[in-house]
């Protein structure tokens, strides 16, 4: 297969797996909803459990297993990885807990605000240092959060805690030099050490929903671990196929999704002020993009041309 094909497959492969994992995250309320007759802090525990129980096959299939085990006897790494622990456990709590609080529109617009709170992260702990878009970007998105809590006398703060915790996820995991699947199964392990002890004695108490609720929310329990898996499976094979300003576009549809199943499947009000906000949102998301295409394109022609020799002028 020529280099230009084989190329074009490989990005076309990479844009299906990114779009796959996208649309299941998008997509995940209608998972979560099914789940609403059990707490949100319960869900969670099955989450982390079943989840570590699908890593595991996979760093014996992957021959990753040794790899996890080193990380267990590092130190550093471990502590680092028990801060993300903790702020990816709140995450995921909270998003589960608004899906079924009918705050669906919040978590879609703290996943809109994401990218923007990484931009701005950055410049705070990493001292990098913004490019003129990316400020603007930064400007517009703090614009529309403060019209919102003026306007409605509400501060949105399912939206900025999501944001806010994955930002600072991100960051911490910048630190520590583990992959995302061996990071995620060192996670869920640890978690999963108390999310056993707690389910364990909501049995014993009879109030967990475990073989209680029906065999449906049993598996729906237990299937969490694919809803949490899977997705990032597909992404992490996204993303090596596929160049960052390609998947910084990608990565809207996963907002874009629940924004719709929020205002056209679940009917949650939808204010004048909210609609203005949003589109505050986007339009700071589309200056972001174009700066982000536009420096990756530039960086790209710098590497280019150093990369090939100087060619003498045909005569």
């Amino acid at each position: 297969m020529p280099n230009t094909q084989k190329a074009d497959h490989v990005g076309m492969a990479g844009v299906i797996y990114a779009i796959t994992a996208f649309l299941i995250w998008g997509l995940s309320p209608l998972y979560w909803k099914l789940l609403k007759s059990v707490p949100a802090f319960e869900i969670l525990m099955h989450r982390m459990i079943w989840s570590f129980l699908f890593f595991v096959p996979l760093l014996l299939i992957q021959r990753r297993f040794r790899e996890f085990t080193a990380i267990l006897k590092n130190t550093r790494v471990l502590l680092i990885l028990l801060g993300t622990t903790l702020i990816v456990g709140l995450n995921w709590f909270l998003f589960i807990w608004a899906i079924n609080n009918d705050h669906v529109l919040q978590t879609s617009l703290g996943y809109y605000i994401n990218p923007l709170v990484n931009v701005f992260l950055g410049l705070i702990f990493l001292k990098e240092r913004l490019r003129p878009l990316q400020t603007l970007a930064v400007i517009l998105a703090g614009v529309g959060v403060t019209y919102q809590t003026v306007s409605l006398g509400v501060f949105p703060w399912v939206a900025l805690t999501l944001a806010f915790s994955f930002g600072f996820y991100g960051l911490i995991r910048k630190v520590a030099p583990v992959g995302a699947l061996i990071g995620l199964s060192v996670e869920t392990l640890l978690l999963s050490i108390p999310a056993l002890a707690y389910l364990v004695y909501l049995n014993h108490i009879g109030t967990g929903a475990m073989l209680r609720a029906g065999l449906f929310i049993d598996g729906l329990l237990m299937g969490s671990a694919f809803v949490t898996a899977l997705p990032l499976l597909l992404f992490t094979r996204g993303a090596r196929r596929l160049n960052l300003a390609t998947l910084g576009f990608l990565q809207y549809i996963a907002p874009s999704c629940t924004f719709l199943l929020a205002v056209f499947l679940y009917r949650e009000p939808l204010s004048w002020t909210q609609v203005a906000t949003f589109i505050l949102i986007w339009v700071a998301l589309v200056i972001y993009s174009v700066d982000s295409v536009l420096f990756y394109r530039r960086r790209a022609g710098i590497y280019s041309s150093k990369k090939s020799p100087h060619r003498p002028a045909s005569r």
